[in-house]
């Protein structure tokens, strides 16, 4: 089910009898009609494995399944957001980032390890985020947060996109990614060190960027 955007700080999502959403703890900012919000422990989609690997990245806050009929206004903290439409292809996306997803969505956890050796350990202690990740698959939308705005950056095959891992929202698509050293290249724009690291994705698909490196 498709949401619309009311501002860049909110969205509105029709909920139909027979078809569940999934939003973050905390996200209903207002509804019409009869709609129920339910605590989800097993995680939404991905079951026992998907709460495992949200527990490990300090991730353990239930998402609430939304059923029912009428119409929802989903927002949190005054954070940005922005709307993802999947037409069958994965959404890789950290779970603390995700505001609300259409249920037909087939939801799982990755581990960051498995794509560029150890740039899923090297990347959570640089940006303070997890080993794993949510991963969202099939056709339908997702709402994600961001500060400051959002932009969506295109990979194209031999136009490899590098990406600071602390403004790093959520890919998708054919995409495999590599951490990299930038040594000097945080001093040079006055950052502290500890930060010469780059995300380099490659391949076919798109990432999106935050404006601002301030964690969720």
């Amino acid at each position: 089910m498709p949401f619309r955007e009311i501002n860049s700080k909110m969205v509105e999502a029709t909920v139909v009898p027979g078809q569940k959403m999934f939003s973050q703890r905390g996200a209903m900012l207002a509804y019409r009609g009869e709609v129920s919000f339910t605590p989800n422990i097993q995680g939404g989609q991905g079951g026992v494995m998907s709460m495992i690997g949200r527990r490990m990245a300090n991730e353990a806050t239930p998402l609430m399944t939304v059923e029912g009929s009428g119409t929802v206004m989903f927002g949190h903290g005054g954070h940005h957001i922005q709307v993802i439409n999947l037409t069958g292809d994965t959404l890789y996306v950290e779970a603390d980032r995700l505001l609300a997803f259409d249920g037909a969505l087939q939801q799982g956890t990755m581990f960051m390890g498995s794509q560029g050796g150890v740039m899923g350990m090297v990347r959570g202690q640089v940006s303070g985020q997890g080993l794993f990740t949510t991963t969202l698959k099939g056709h339908g939308a997702v709402a994600v947060m961001a500060h400051g705005g959002v932009i969506e950056l295109p990979i194209t095959p031999g136009r490899e996109v590098h990406v600071d891992p602390q403004a790093y929202v959520a890919h998708h698509g054919d995409v495999r990614n590599k951490l990299s050293t930038a040594l000097g290249w945080r001093e040079m724009v006055g950052r502290g060190s500890g930060e010469g690291f780059q995300l380099e994705l490659s391949g076919n698909g798109a990432v999106y960027v935050q404006a601002s490196e301030e964690k969720l």
